[in-house]
């Protein structure tokens, strides 16, 4: 399978770093970054935005119709994402789509939609994009592959110093609680587990800034 040369793939669970090393990657590359993550959140915010509820019967029609009904679109270089031609940086950074995503991104319509236009990314030149099946089945032939993860203290610490993304009441153990949650259902969702692919780098920032890491990785990217 030939390589492509122009995906830098980072992988990880919720909450290891990834969205803020692929941001800083994209930075000093000067390439585009994706945050596949986003769309997904996206997604899920204009779903709850109707009323969507996970444990619905028909929760998976009601998706499969709003779909028809999504644009999604990246602003090149800033990772900016807009939904039916609105910002939606800042509106899919809620508790209530942080515990909401899993189900969404669990649903193989919502996936399969996704995938495509994931892949269309690659015409724009090199690019980084992050996610959770990025380097297993988005881009299985990207030439740069990372997989990066942190302790379950970390990432619990990491989550809450996220604005808006949790509760006032949140502690470090109950937000390592979601977090583990978010993971058992990304890792044993039938399509698209998270796992880190065979030929992917493992990189624990637990202990790691974000420029030793940047660092890391632009080190390993031919330039």
């Amino acid at each position: 399978m030939k390589k492509l040369a122009d995906v830098i793939a980072i992988d990880g669970p919720a909450a290891s770093g990834k969205s803020t090393i692929a941001s800083k990657i994209a930075e000093v590359l000067n390439i585009t970054y994706v945050n596949t993550g986003n769309m997904y959140r996206a997604i899920t915010l204009f779903v709850m935005q109707r009323g969507f509820n996970p444990n619905a019967k028909d929760a998976d029609q009601i998706v499969s119709c709003a779909l028809n009904e999504i644009t999604l679109d990246y602003i090149r270089k800033d990772g900016s994402l807009e939904l039916n031609g609105e910002s939606v940086n800042q509106a899919i950074r809620t508790p209530d789509v942080a515990k909401n995503v899993s189900f969404i991104a669990a649903m193989p319509i919502v996936r399969n939609w996704l995938v495509d236009k994931q892949r269309q990314f690659a015409k724009l030149g090199m690019i980084v994009m992050e996610g959770r099946d990025i380097g297993t089945v988005i881009f299985p032939n990207a030439k740069y592959k990372f997989f990066l993860t942190a302790s379950p203290e970390v990432r619990a610490q990491r989550r809450l110093e996220q604005e808006g993304e949790s509760l006032a009441s949140d502690t470090i153990a109950t937000v390592a609680a979601e977090i583990a949650k978010r993971d058992e259902m990304d890792m044993n969702r039938a399509v698209a587990p998270l796992k880190q692919a065979d030929d992917a780098m493992l990189i624990d920032t637990s202990d790691m800034t974000v420029d030793e890491i940047v660092d890391y990785i632009t080190n390993k990217i031919d330039n």
